[in-house]
């Protein structure tokens, strides 16, 4: 028996960079998600100009990230049930 060391090398890499990824999409979307809006009646000066708008565009963000998340988990599923 041998091994494809070629082959092994190559899942390796595919599956480090895959698990970075998703474990980055997911990291986006809890920074995104955390993300608070400005509430009312809160300093002025202390809050930049357009934070609110932001922070809705970080929900959308953090939203699609999770979604791409979701997705990726539902491939992977799908390649070991079809197998």
């Amino acid at each position: 028996m041998t091994i494809d060391w070629t082959a092994l090398g190559q899942v390796f890499g595919v599956t480090l960079v895959v698990t970075v990824g998703i474990v980055g999409l997911f990291t986006v979307g809890i920074v995104g998600a955390s993300r608070k809006p400005a509430q009312e009646g809160a300093a002025v000066a202390v809050a930049a100009p357009g934070a609110g708008a932001r922070a809705g565009g970080a929900v959308a963000g953090a939203v699609a990230a999770f979604a791409l998340c979701a997705v990726a988990v539902a491939y992977g599923i799908y390649l070991i049930v079809a197998a």
